[in-house]
């Protein structure tokens, strides 16, 4: 058991063949499509993009105050990046699934980004793909150019780096406050 949990890939892939188990086998009446398949990938990417971002606001930005310098670069230059390479791509793939549902599988995308859906779920639904827009629009061009600044990943001034820190954070919660409106129209939309 612990080669399995003391594994992360390995506990991945085991997650997605038990998925997939459960997909194939114990709910014959749902087909398994293009469209059940990126509606799981967009919630797994959703869930991860979200969780991150409140793991940044509840935990890790709250908290760096109090850590003594001599410890802080265990957060800076190790745990942060990761955390951020996870954050940035889960909101781009959280966005990309979310774009092949709406125009791809279900082909409502048009008529709810423009709020002129057939009806008010597609409104709804429209709604909430404009806030993850530009929450992931905060993610991939506010909010991670600045930590690349402030984390030492590209070179940056001392005013730099501190002109770069309440960007991010102004960002990050603007992010925070959009995400809580937009899983109640991802969740009351029910499309399907």
């Amino acid at each position: 058991m612990a080669k399995l949990f003391g594994n992360l890939h390995l506990v991945l892939v085991v997650g997605l063949v038990l998925a997939i188990v459960v997909m194939m086998g114990f709910n014959p009446d749902v087909p398994v499509d293009l469209g059940s398949v990126t509606r799981w990938l967009h919630l797994y990417f959703g869930v991860l993009w979200i969780g991150l971002l409140y793991y940044l606001n509840f935990v890790q930005v709250p908290n760096m105050p109090s850590i003594p310098d001599d410890q802080k670069p265990a957060i800076t230059k190790v745990i942060a990046p990761k955390v951020l390479f996870f954050f940035r791509w889960a909101a781009a793939l959280t966005v990309l699934t979310g774009l092949i549902i709406a125009f791809v599988t279900k082909d409502y995308g048009h008529r709810a980004l423009a709020f002129q859906g057939a009806n008010a779920q597609e409104n709804l639904i429209g709604i909430g793909m404009w806030m993850a827009l530009i929450m992931a629009f905060n993610v991939w061009f506010i909010i991670w150019p600045a930590q690349k600044k402030i984390l030492g990943i590209v070179e940056a001034t001392a005013e730099q780096k501190a002109a770069a820190g309440p960007r991010a954070l102004i960002a990050s919660r603007l992010n925070t406050l959009l995400s809580i409106p937009m899983m109640y129209c991802m969740v009351s939309a029910n499309l399907g």
